[in-house]
């Protein structure tokens, strides 16, 4: 079960303060939480519907580590690739705080 299950804008801008170069870190903490750590920090459908979006709006989006996350990986709506060290930092981190 996830902490939040409200709806994307809520659940993620939460997270992202709505900027869409947000969404990177997030969809690799989020990733990484779930397939590393068993926890949810964002609901399935809110991570499917970021992956949605982010495919919408791929080619706008500047961070350092969007080479991490492929167009293919969004179309899956998984990720299974490297981690950089500061998303598995943080999202350590959130899940402990979250108490999750």
């Amino acid at each position: 079960m996830s902490l939040i299950d409200y709806n994307l804008t809520v659940e993620v801008g939460k997270y992202t303060d709505y900027s869409m170069n947000r969404t990177v870190p997030l969809y690799l903490m989020a990733s990484y939480a779930y397939y590393k750590l068993d926890k949810s920090i964002i609901s399935d459908i809110s991570f499917d519907s970021m992956a949605k979006i982010m495919l919408e709006h791929w080619h706008a989006i500047e961070h350092i580590h969007k080479d991490y996350i492929s167009e293919d990986d969004l179309k899956a709506g998984t990720f299974l690739g490297k981690y950089p060290s500061m998303a598995i930092g943080a999202a350590e981190q959130l899940v402990k705080d979250l108490k999750l």
